[in-house]
């Protein structure tokens, strides 16, 4: 690792992430038109937003930064993959990972790995998923920032772990010991079936730096805590359909069963990605 990577992670591992956090959030959530409407100019220029996409293509609309930046795409702006066995992109971004999972351990990066079991918060939720597949989105600053479901299933349990808030980068991700599990995230937890199959999916919204919430359709706005929190539901989600959003972004996560799926063959790490278009299939 160079002397700038390693001051780069040192710097981030002593700056109060959390208070820095919700400061962040403060400012993305303020509505009063000069402040929002400065900071939402400012990023669409930087990052060269492309409004043609959104439903609303006005900046000059939006109340906060975070109603800019969580802002919904035109209905047929990411059509959905219909094959019936088909998993999709759970959002906009790059893959940063994918592939088969070794027992516990979840490829990261060069030299880097995660428990699966640490990341999805206990034993009795990452058992199904022990040998399984994995694909690891990432969402940079540009990109649609709603998570969508890749598969359709019932949504049985979500688990917000509290954690540490690194940024979420190609350089964290190569020195970062275990940054996806060591991060705050939220875990969903799915029920699904293909040709009368049963079959467990995960998707977890992993949180970053400056990312000052995660929410999902099932609990609302989640904000950092501190305090883990575990919540049941019942509630069908279609292919496609949303799931949650980050204010700020980061990555997000999809995990299936051993031999339950595969990805398509043609995907790659570092890989431009759509939400909505094809990454694997059900078997």
């Amino acid at each position: 690792m160079s002397i700038r990577h390693k001051a780069f992670i040192r710097l981030q591992a002593l700056v109060p992430q959390h208070r820095l956090s919700r400061v962040a959030g403060w400012l993305a959530a303020h509505e009063h038109p000069v402040i929002s409407q400065t900071i939402i100019r400012q990023f669409a220029k930087q990052y060269q937003i492309d409004m043609q996409l959104a439903q609303d293509e006005s900046l000059g609309s939006y109340s906060s930064f975070n109603a800019f930046f969580t802002r919904a795409l035109k209905p047929d702006a990411r059509p959905i993959d219909s094959a019936p066995n088909a998993v999709t992109s759970p959002a906009d971004g790059s893959i940063s990972q994918l592939g088969s999972i070794a027992g516990d351990a979840v490829f990261q990066a060069k030299g880097q790995q995660f428990s699966l079991t640490q990341l999805l918060g206990g034993a009795k939720f990452a058992k199904p998923f022990i040998d399984g597949q994995f694909a690891t989105v990432y969402l940079s600053p540009r990109d649609y920032h709603r998570v969508h479901m890749p598969f359709a299933g019932r949504l049985t349990d979500t688990l917000y772990i509290p954690g540490e808030l690194f940024s979420v980068n190609g350089i964290t991700a190569e020195h970062v010991s275990g940054l996806f599990a060591r991060n705050e995230r939220m875990v969903c937890l799915f029920n699904s079936e293909f040709n009368q199959k049963p079959i467990k999916m995960a998707v977890v919204l992993v949180g970053a730096m400056i990312v000052a919430g995660i929410e999902t359709v099932a609990t609302g706005k989640i904000t950092p805590t501190g305090q883990p929190m575990h919540q049941q539901h019942d509630l069908y989600l279609a292919k496609g359909a949303e799931l949650g959003r980050f204010y700020l972004g980061s990555t997000a996560i999809v995990i299936f069963p051993k031999d339950s799926m595969t990805w398509q063959e043609n995907l790659s790490a570092g890989q431009a990605v759509k939400m909505g278009e094809k990454m694997g299939q059900i078997l």
